[in-house]
């Protein structure tokens, strides 16, 4: 699978509106950008360069990278334009976010990978791996993003064994964390009770509740064998695409069943 790039229109735009020649000079060069190629580009009082002239010399270079290059360089030029003008961030994910993007901290992350906005969700242990998986996936490393999507649930259960006293987390397999760590916030028990509150007869809530349990459970048995198979933080292992999005999904739909409300 090819790194997903990062859009260099949507920041070059933003660049030339918001930031002077001087400016965009400077941004450029902390993405280790071959300034000599821009040597010859100066403000001067009479016949020197324009922002239209040294952005062109810059698309040059741009348009010569690889995709994950490119990521690197934009994603630096937009750090680089947050430090300077922390309100700029409004305008970048305003032109970011229509061609498919959105910040998640200083991290870009392509919207139909992971809505960010789920991260409010995820307990506070959690979220910086899932954002970590998120941006490896954003990246091509598909393995990376699995084991950091499972370190997220690692994160979690291991405090959850911790404060309920379940024993040692690192000796149970990666499914049993997840079904005691459910078991011990009695995530089905709340579940019947919502549903019992709501008018729901038990005949009704038992095989929603026991199916739902069943899927859980099921899940974690996935992501415990894609994890053995093809997680991998040096991204060296082969991986199936399309499982290493799911599981991602699925992390996120378990790690909100963990969290404490």
């Amino acid at each position: 699978m090819s790194a997903q790039s990062i859009p260099w229109g949507p920041v070059r735009s933003t660049l030339t509106e918001k930031f002077t020649f001087g400016d965009i000079k400077q941004i450029v060069g902390y993405g280790d950008l071959d300034m000599s190629r821009l040597a010859h580009l100066e403000q001067k009082p009479q016949n020197g360069a324009s922002k239209s002239q040294l952005l062109s010399e810059i698309d040059r270079q741009v348009g010569a990278m690889d995709d994950k290059r490119r990521s690197a360089f934009v994603s630096i030029c937009c750090e680089e334009m947050m430090r300077r003008k922390p309100d700029v961030i409004e305008e970048l994910e305003r032109v970011l976010s229509r061609v498919g993007w959105k910040f998640s901290g200083t991290a870009l992350i392509p919207i139909e990978i992971f809505d960010v906005a789920e991260l409010a969700s995820l307990p506070d242990a959690a979220a910086a791996d899932i954002q970590k998986a998120a941006t490896r996936l954003r990246d091509g490393d598909l393995s990376g993003a699995l084991s950091a999507a499972c370190g997220a649930l690692d994160a979690v259960t291991s405090d959850i064994y911790s404060r309920h006293g379940l024993g040692d987390a690192g000796k149970a397999s990666f499914q049993e964390r997840i079904r005691k760590s459910l078991d011990a916030l009695q995530v089905k028990d709340r579940l019947i009770g919502e549903l019992t509150d709501i008018g729901w007869a038990e005949p009704d809530y038992k095989p929603l509740s026991a199916n739902i349990d069943g899927s859980l459970n099921q899940a974690a048995f996935v992501m415990q064998k894609l994890r053995a198979d093809m997680g991998d933080v040096h991204g060296t292992k082969p991986v199936i695409a399309a499982l290493v999005y799911d599981a991602i999904k699925w992390s996120s739909l378990l790690l909100r069943m963990l969290a404490t409300r």
